[in-house]
């Protein structure tokens, strides 16, 4: 449970890789790059797509989506199935020395639904009570992540809405210069890069972020989900290989080992045990 899973390559490597594709494709039509380049097309629409949002959302509602964007790309896989061993591995710790033997791990955890989780459980609540506290917290970051993927849903709604209101813009700037036919095909080209950035932005980066926090969303109400479980099936005294039972999809290896780097504490448990 200690050891940090690694943070998830995906993101840093999918940014680069669109902006690489667009570029390319750019390039093998034989066009200029820098024809892709155009300050007024980018802040028609991000500019836009920013007030467009302010207008629709609460400032703190958009600074929560800002945090979950940042998450979903440096969040690292949940450690489900160490999660599994590690609860399994204290049945036998609260059977023989009681809850309370938990408490020397609160705050120790890398999770800190985990901790809130041991913290309420060694506090004397009840089963049913710990399990509602947790599950009304689980459901409370269920939906402030949900509002977040609903935020990024609608910036990839507006985006391409913008993008043609900017090529609009930009062929009324050409109509008004058609006394210099020369930079009409020119004037015209420039317009449509701002439909090009509302496209690209809406199906490049804000609805698969979007999708992406959701799909991380649902991953982590399983996690907590089995946290939950674990609890409180450590509060009910379930022996080691029912509690794996209960928590795991597929059957564990039996008997079930800590990772190399466990914590003291159950390197303490181990020793008493022998």
């Amino acid at each position: 449970m200690s050891r940090r899973p690694r943070a998830d390559v995906g993101p840093f490597i999918a940014l680069p890789l669109a902006l690489g594709v667009l570029v390319l494709g750019r390039v093998l039509e034989g066009g200029q790059l820098r024809t892709l380049l155009q300050p007024t097309a980018a802040l028609v629409v991000f500019g836009g797509t920013l007030a467009a949002l302010l207008l629709s959302y609460p400032i703190r509602t958009l600074r929560t989506a800002a945090g979950h964007v940042w998450q979903a790309c440096v969040r690292p896989p949940l450690p489900t199935p160490a999660l599994t061993t590690w609860f399994a591995m204290q049945a036998g710790r609260v059977r023989r020395s009681g809850i309370m033997s938990l408490e020397s791990s609160i705050g120790t955890m890398d999770d800190p639904f985990l901790n809130q989780a041991l913290e309420l459980a060694v506090d004397g609540l009840s089963v049913e009570e710990v399990r509602h506290v947790l599950e009304h917290r689980s459901h409370a970051l269920e939906d402030l992540e949900e509002g977040s993927a609903e935020v990024l849903e609608a910036a990839g709604g507006y985006a391409p809405t913008l993008g043609i209101l900017g090529a609009v813009l930009g062929l009324i700037h050409v109509m008004e210069n058609l006394a210099a036919p020369g930079r009409i095909g020119a004037g015209i080209a420039v317009a449509f890069v701002a439909t090009i950035y509302g496209v690209a932005a809406a199906n490049l980066l804000f609805l698969p972020i979007a999708s992406r926090i959701r799909t991380l969303a649902r991953a982590a109400g399983v996690h907590r989900a089995l946290i939950i479980e674990g609890t409180t099936s450590l509060q009910r005294g379930f022996h080691a290989r029912m509690i794996a039972t209960r928590l795991s999809p597929t059957p564990l290896p039996w008997p079930l080992t800590l990772p190399e780097n466990r914590s003291t504490d159950h390197r303490a448990d181990a020793a008493g045990r022998a």
